[in-house]
């Protein structure tokens, strides 16, 4: 499988006017009510309306507070884009019957219970960080939303899965579902209904906070890492939430900057894994706190009616980020389909946007009843959807009380450890071997050097959400983390192994003496030192890094830990876990430098899968997922540090062109470029084809090397027919049919392979005829799409 994506690193482009963007204009709200109070249901049935005087200061308020982006750069404004309503007929045969269900589910519900359908019950009001309130009368237990998209937040006896990034590194499609089905499971097990990931921002700038919670800087990798790991998240009957739609790449300003981004860059780049995961049927998107092109996230008629749900088809739910609604009727009416937590300012249920005053717009037509039931019926068929409405298990934790009764600890983690060990391993990039200085053949004697290859002096949660470094890193921090049940630290994995070869084992882990260092690392067969750097989310500063990271150099002095090590030991070995790319230059061509891997955010068995790498249980056959460059500047694009200006527009003027697009487009040589990634022996490819490859590879070096083997993805037919799609090997996926080229026909999806899936049909040219879909052969992942 991940040659097919070796081989397949292509732009999937949406045909889209460069000027066409987006700027909505602001409209009236129902209520930023203060006093809304709490009566029937969510927010009150009728108490908290506000009178009409109110309702238009407060609408004049919000709208004034969203103008003050109504300067953004020319050519980012757009027309406005009604909500699609009564379209069920476009949606797939799945959706279709979902949505019919929804329908006559929601017969008899009053305006009061469709509203407590889609708004949030108020933050560290019910068990999860998301609740929407049962209703008994109408037998729906409500809905527990629950972070994160490596594991689950705020809970006991769970897994710490690889983050996204590293799972992304193995450009093994397989692995993506695998990781995603192990998590869906456990969100399950814990009676979750809602997954609050993956999360597929794009990593635009090198030093984002949240890009570890990602995919990576290609669309086409990031895209297969969103719609495998949907697939498997919702095989376990879970509703994935993919996030954050769209242009939250940086943590900096997250709430109050404007992401101005042109359409084709739009469309090719930024919304790609989000059609992805449309194609997986993915149950909810998340909206994001930044305003797009000067209009909110989750107010932006063109982005949430118009590209989501009217050109991608998008039939489930659009969910807001925590407290990232700014208006009631407005983002309403702009497509926004459930509100969360919601409550304003994560009051406890105090001040809403909706609840009390979604009921009365709707009451006086300010929001049309049949957009109600819209959005409504788009949350249930969700439910209906992964079959949440039988036989699923009531939530059995609680995120705030975790000792108190309404926790039932009960274990979910299954034997996830080995599919988590695996990945970890499975992810290793090994830049750089010299001499075979890897794998290790039973050394002598080895020296451990640098605290990322020890424990935390103060235990693996001590920081909530993870907002410190200490010991070796595994996760980065904020909402998107777990608590790990445990973490295997390098030095702990290493020992049973040094036992086995009679290996004397040392380590020293203060990272700030250097003459201490240096001794420690005198006299030693192989001294392995190991260096991090940590991001987060904007809300937990550590170190002086608001979310975002200042630097991209290694954290705890580790650059000039390295060099002092390497000017006394011939046979250094540098373990890197970082959340992203660092500027190596400083020592990465010492010729004492035998050895360096790349291990990411490995998750809770970091050591043992350094050390499957280290001994050569494991090949390493990673590639990253990034570009490592020289210079920080050679990216060209940077976080935006100015949070003091009123209005922070950050304008995409590098279009197309991040990461390693820039690096081709600009003629920059990187130090690793993306895709880069050695083994212990080495390969050779024939007759590369876009076509089935059907072991067009032979190991030529010795060793256990491994490398995956899968079919191909046909390209676009410039004209006449596409080609057709190949077939997959076992357990491999079918290749895409080709696209027609005008008054083409699309070539038919390849046949799936044992345990494949069939690919797309290609989609025919102008007057052309779309391929058929391929079939699939006791696939067990489902096909890409369910359309007739």
């Amino acid at each position: 499988m991940r040659v097919a994506l070796l081989l397949s690193l292509a732009v999937l482009v949406r045909a889209a006017s460069p000027g066409e963007t987006d700027a909505a204009a602001p409209t009236t709200v129902a209520s930023n009510n203060a006093g809304a109070a709490q009566g029937a249901g969510v927010g009150g049935a009728s108490t908290g309306t506000v009178t009409t005087a109110a309702a238009a200061a407060n609408a004049t308020a919000n709208a004034n507070a969203t103008c003050t982006f109504c300067t953004v750069p020319d050519g980012y404004t757009a027309e406005t884009v009604p909500a699609p309503l009564h379209v069920e007929r476009q949606f797939s045969p799945r959706w279709r019957k979902a949505h019919r269900r929804a329908r006559r589910y929601l017969k008899g519900w009053s305006v009061q219970d469709k509203v407590n359908l889609v708004t949030g019950a108020g933050w560290v009001i019910g068990r999860c960080v998301g609740n929407i309130v049962p209703n008994p009368s109408k037998n729906f237990s409500g809905l527990c939303l629950q972070d994160s998209p490596l594991g689950v937040r705020f809970a006991d006896y769970v897994s710490a899965f690889p983050a996204a990034i590293n799972v992304a590194s193995t450009f093994d499609k397989g692995l993506m579902y695998e990781r995603g089905k192990a998590m869906g499971d456990e969100f399950r097990g814990k009676g979750v209904h809602v997954a609050l990931g993956p999360m597929t921002n794009m990593g635009r700038v090198a030093a984002g906070g949240r890009n570890w919670e990602g995919f990576g800087a290609d669309p086409y990798l990031s895209g297969w890492g969103t719609y495998q790991t949907v697939l498997g998240l919702q095989d376990a009957n879970v509703q994935a939430t993919v996030k954050h739609y769209i242009g939250n790449e940086q943590e900096h300003a997250r709430t109050t900057s404007s992401s101005n981004i042109d359409d084709r860059t739009m469309r090719e780049i930024y919304t790609h894994p989000f059609l992805r995961a449309v194609q997986a049927d993915v149950a909810s998107v998340m909206c994001s706190y930044n305003l797009v092109n000067g209009s909110w996230g989750c107010q932006n008629e063109k982005t949430l009616n118009g590209i989501l749900k009217t050109d991608f088809g998008f039939a489930g739910y659009v969910m807001s980020d925590w407290d990232a609604t700014h208006s009631g009727v407005h983002a309403a009416n702009s497509g926004l389909d459930m509100d969360m937590p919601g409550d304003i300012g994560f009051s406890g249920g105090a001040r809403r946007y909706w609840g009390a005053n979604l009921v009365e717009a709707v009451k006086n037509g300010s929001v049309p009843s049949d957009r109600l039931d819209d959005m409504a019926q788009r949350v249930l068929a969700s439910w209906f959807l992964v079959g949440q409405d039988k036989d699923y298990p009531e939530t059995n934790f609680d995120s705030w009380r975790a000792t108190g009764p309404n926790n039932s600890h009960i274990d979910v983690q299954d034997d996830h450890y080995e599919l988590i060990r695996k990945i970890g391993a499975a992810s290793t990039v090994l830049l750089k071997n010299v001499g075979g200085a890897l794998p290790l053949h039973k050394p002598r004697n080895l020296a451990l050097i640098g605290s990322d290859l020890g424990p935390s002096p103060r235990g693996p949660n001590y920081f909530p959400d993870r907002g410190g470094n200490l010991g070796t890193l595994g996760m980065g921090w904020g909402s998107g983390t777990v608590n790990y049940p445990y973490l295997v630290d390098p030095l702990q994995a290493i020992q049973p192994r040094a036992r086995q070869d009679r290996t004397s084992v040392n380590w020293f882990f203060n990272d700030w003496d250097l003459a201490g260092a240096k001794n420690a690392a005198l006299n030693n067969e192989v001294v392995i030192v190991g260096i991090n750097s940590d991001s987060g989310e904007q809300y937990i500063t550590v170190e002086g890094n608001n979310g975002d990271r200042n630097n991209l150099t290694a954290w705890n002095n580790g650059d000039e830990l390295v060099k002092a090590v390497a000017s006394v030991n011939n046979n250094t070995i540098v373990v890197v876990h970082s959340v992203g790319p660092l500027i190596v230059e400083g020592w990465i061509d010492h010729p004492n430098i035998t050895a360096v891997l790349w291990a990411g955010l490995p998750g809770q068995e970091s050591g043992n899968s350094l050390v499957d790498i280290l001994y050569g249980d494991y090949n390493p056959s990673a590639r990253l997922p990034y570009t490592i460059a020289r210079n920080r500047t050679d990216y060209g694009t940077e976080v935006d540090y100015n949070t003091t200006s009123a209005e922070t527009n950050i304008n995409y003027t590098e279009g197309l062109f991040i990461d390693y697009r820039h690096f081709l487009e600009k003629g920059i040589k990187p130090r690793y470029p993306f895709g880069y990634g050695g083994s212990y022996t080495t390969f050779s490819y024939a007759n590369i084809e876009v076509s089935p490859i059907d072991d067009n590879w032979k190991r030529d070096g010795g060793g256990n090397g491994t490398e995956s083997d899968s079919s191909s993805h046909n390209t676009t037919a410039t004209g006449g027919d596409g080609a057709g799609g190949g077939k997959g090997g076992d357990g491999g996926d079918a290749g895409d049919g080709g696209a027609g080229g005008d008054g083409g026909e699309g070539g038919a999806g390849g046949k799936g392979g044992d345990g494949g899936k069939g690919g797309d049909g290609g989609k025919g040219g102008d007057g052309g005829k779309g391929g058929d879909d391929g079939e699939g052969d006791k696939s067990s992942v489902g096909s890409f799409l369910d359309d007739e």
